[in-house]
């Protein structure tokens, strides 16, 4: 039998029973490439860690939260999908971006055993988009999808400054909720998209939606008139490239993947978690 790379990599990493825990937990898990780069980076910031896969489904997580918090070497749990809401009411504290969302994607275990939730998937995302070359500053802005990581993404853009945010999602109660959070930080227009949405109307065009990752889902929007000029986000890491990415590649957009977006969050994940 073949042997796992990761598993070899986990035996050079020098574990022993002094390693503390770190648990990556969704529904599923096995897309998930994080435990990997986030234990190195947990190791090169001196940490003597790891961080194990779990594939928890939604009606187990609080036996999940039972668990881990009986485990004394368990400093974080960092949470996936569709666990990043129903995660924040096992946080005794909350920083203000997880807050106003309701919604977690990381949470660190306090000296006093408590847990301290925060949410990076919208300044992740933000910070690939800049790093790419995006201006965001001014910029008109469409996001699909309002779940937890869409609701992230769509906080942090108005926090970067777009002129306005269109918010698209099949969950017409999320949508109207996210919009009316969003107005009133009054930091930009907010609003639905139109069921006709354009997306030559938009500077900017980020999914924040599954679509993409079953080789049969539409485009979350139609790109065929979307100017050379926009820039594309998508939140999705697998496939890599999604047809979403390749079609706005092909009209000559700058672009913004998952796995890069990806990359800038696990950035800010590791910084939370060795904060304390």
């Amino acid at each position: 039998m073949a042997q796992d790379p990761s598993f070899s990599a986990s035996l050079d990493a020098g574990l022993s029973g002094a390693t503390r825990v770190y648990f990556i937990v969704g529904d599923p898990i096995a897309q998930v490439k994080s435990p990997s780069g986030v234990t190195a980076a947990l190791r090169a910031a001196g940490r003597d860690a790891i961080v194990v896969p779990a594939h928890v489904a939604p009606d187990d997580l609080p036996g999940l939260f039972a668990a881990v918090a009986r485990m004394q070497n368990v400093d974080g749990v960092i949470i996936t999908v569709p666990h990043k809401f129903s995660a924040t009411p096992y946080c005794a504290t909350l920083s203000d971006e997880a807050k106003f969302l309701g919604a977690v994607n990381t949470l660190r275990r306090q000296a006093d055993g408590s847990w301290h939730g925060g949410m990076f998937d919208g300044t992740g995302f933000v910070a690939a988009l800049e790093d790419a070359g995006c201006k965001l500053n001014g910029k008109r802005a469409l996001l699909v999808g309002a779940g937890g990581a869409g609701s992230a993404i769509g906080h942090a853009l108005v926090h970067a400054g777009v002129a306005s945010l269109a918010v698209r999602d099949n969950d017409a109660a999320r949508t109207e909720a996210l919009v009316a959070r969003l107005a009133d930080l009054g930091l930009g227009s907010a609003s639905i998209a139109a069921s006709d949405v354009a997306a030559q109307d938009y500077d900017v065009v980020v999914n924040a939606s599954p679509m993409g990752m079953r080789a049969e889902d539409p485009l979350p929007i139609d790109v065929s008139r979307m100017p050379a000029t926009a820039f594309v986000g998508d939140v999705v890491t697998k496939p890599p490239l999604t047809p979403f990415i390749e079609a706005a590649r092909a009209r000559g957009c700058g672009t913004v993947t998952g796995t890069q977006m990806f990359g800038r969050v696990c950035d800010r994940i590791v910084e939370f978690l060795v904060e304390a």
